[in-house]
């Protein structure tokens, strides 16, 4: 008898080992994911008995786990959330949470508008969407990352008797980012075509921005378990805020913060591309003071296309090198 021969029944007393244990691997994950879809299911129903019993009423309709066996799915046909006590209600449309075998750690949720919100001292607001995710990176005891992307995004005023809704704003393309580095709290942004009614600024007509930026929250972590009752006593650091439209384009970097009174301080470092041009914009942003901006930036075009200089701002006012371009009201 060759080897080869002696070695065909050692691996046919191997294989219905090997089909056993597959097949006790598959059981228990099963057994698994069937353990979890119920305890999302009973999660679900202790929190919204939670909250019903301080008075406050949240819903997920029709929750259903579903996505077996190679993703695990989690959706509600609507989602809504009432506090009376504080006089603060959101409702949205459908949602759809899926996490996928191969990367359990990174959910993805999408949302359908639209979202309708009521909080004290803002009129109601109808916010919709053409698309929304939200996606991150789950950790413990926080996630490392949480990032939004919407297309499409806008929002309007919901009134609650018969008046026509007002358009507030509009954003072609928007993408943000919240992670946590230490007690901080870093958010980035990314948006194209942001459109701001005039009504929402007291008739002011302005061009459509695109923006990016990097700034990071002092002490923000803590602020997302109590968020705090007002801005005041806040401060950031501003890597990088830029705003553009057009030719026109401001780049802001450095310290900034609110101080017990609700005045806003700043020592920023300022950079514009095309002085004329962001002179134009903010001459019908700040009517004001659109004299003193146009004679300001014309001396400023002398140093160049793209100049850079301190934006000072001490105690709610603010000036750009020696061009005053007014003050900031107290911040709530």
């Amino acid at each position: 008898m060759t080897s080869s021969d002696q070695t065909k029944p050692k691996r046919r007393r191997w294989l219905p080992r090997l089909i056993l244990a597959l097949l006790v691997l598959f059981g228990l994950y099963s057994a698994g994911w069937y353990w979890l879809a119920g305890r999302v299911r009973s999660d679900a129903t202790n929190t919204v008995a939670a909250l019903a019993a301080k008075g406050i009423n949240a819903d997920c309709t029709n929750l259903t786990v579903s996505g077996y066996p190679m993703r695990f799915v989690v959706s509600c046909d609507g989602l809504a959330y009432q506090d009376d006590a504080r006089n603060v209600a959101a409702a949205a449309g459908g949602m759809i949470a899926t996490a996928s075998l191969a990367q359990p750690l990174t959910p993805n949720v999408n949302l359908d508008g639209p979202l309708r919100t009521s909080v004290p001292d803002m009129p109601p607001l109808w916010i919709d969407w053409d698309q929304l995710d939200i996606s991150g990176h789950l950790w413990w005891p926080l996630p490392s990352r949480v990032s939004v992307t919407a297309e499409g995004f806008n929002g309007q005023t919901d009134p609650t008797d018969e008046t026509d809704p007002v358009q507030l704003f509009s954003v072609g393309q928007l993408t943000a980012t919240a992670s946590p580095n230490g007690q901080d709290l870093v958010l980035t942004h990314d948006f194209t075509d942001l459109e701001i009614d005039a009504h929402t600024i007291g008739g002011r007509v302005l061009p459509p921005f695109s923006g990016k930026g990097d700034v990071t929250v002092k002490n923000g972590l803590p602020m997302l378990g109590t968020p705090p009752k007002s801005l005041r006593g806040q401060s950031a650091e501003i890597r990088n805020l830029e705003l553009s439209s057009g030719e026109a384009r401001i780049v802001l970097a450095g310290p900034i913060a609110v101080d017990a009174d609700g005045l806003i301080d700043g020592t920023l470092n300022i950079k514009l591309q095309n002085p004329k041009a962001v002179a134009a914009i903010l001459a019908t942003a700040i009517p004001e003071q659109a004299n003193q901006i146009r004679q300001g930036f014309a001396a400023l075009s002398m140093l160049g296309n793209e100049p850079t200089m301190p934006l000072k701002v001490v105690k709610g006012r603010a000036s750009l090198g020696f061009i005053p371009l007014g003050t900031i009201k107290p911040v709530e």
